[in-house]
């Protein structure tokens, strides 16, 4: 199920351009408009769901094929040998801005740590 005012949704529905990856029956990968690295893709399921909590609860197999299209995608950007990142942002707190689930492959430069240490 699409939601009418989702930015992803409206990728998927080919609404609004994007430069496409690769592409499953049940995934899509595109560039990210504003990238972080040299290397940022979003790999989002076709199906709409909010987070990542919501699409295991719907469909966890679907989880298992974003992991797999982020793997493809990694090689296909040269970042599979060196490292790169997979990330999902859930919820306000983590920074999620869509509110379709998404990860996010960063790579193509030493990307550090991911935080820095808590103190307490």
């Amino acid at each position: 199920m699409a939601a009418d005012d989702c930015l992803f949704c409206r990728i998927v529905s080919g609404q609004i351009p994007a430069t496409v990856v690769h592409e499953t029956e049940r995934t899509l990968a595109f560039r990210d408009i504003a990238p972080k690295a040299p290397v940022h893709v979003l790999v989002i399921p076709k199906q709409h769901e909010p987070t990542l909590a919501a699409l295991a609860a719907a469909d966890s197999a679907l989880v298992g094929e974003l992991a797999s299209t982020a793997a493809v995608v990694a090689a296909a950007e040269g970042v599979d040998t060196d490292g790169y990142r997979v990330l999902f942002n859930t919820g306000p707190d983590a920074g999620q801005d869509v509110f379709h689930v998404h990860a996010h492959v960063l790579g193509g430069r030493p990307l550090g740590p991911m935080l820095s240490a808590f103190t307490g």
